[in-house]
């Protein structure tokens, strides 16, 4: 329950700081901040989505289920098996299922 509260403090100061970004009165330093945090954003949005995969799965070596999970995550079942799949972003380069799918690769 501590860690709880205190892994939720974390992303707090996050969005604190983005909040602090934003109320800049100088326009220069603002855009040179922002830039900064852009530029590092990349990476890092990697680097956490990677640990919050390994999360899952061990959630799922674990025999946790996909609803389990994504009530954990505050995510839907969706996102989850998303993640397990190794999914992110929109789903354009995902591998096409179904019938619906499978026609249109024939039509290619």
């Amino acid at each position: 329950m501590a860690e709880e509260r205190a892994t939720e403090g974390e992303a707090q100061r996050v969005m604190d700081a983005v909040e602090v970004l934003k109320q800049m009165t100088d326009p220069q330093a603002q855009a040179r901040a922002i830039t900064q945090v852009l530029q590092a954003q990349p990476q890092a949005v990697k680097d956490l989505k990677a640990i919050r995969r390994q999360y899952v799965l061990a959630q799922r070596a674990a025999k946790v289920s996909f609803r389990a999970i994504a009530a954990d995550l505050g995510v839907s079942v969706g996102v989850v098996q998303d993640i397990v799949r190794g999914y992110s972003g929109s789903g354009r380069d995902r591998p096409r299922t179904g019938k619906a799918g499978d026609a249109a690769e024939a039509a290619e």
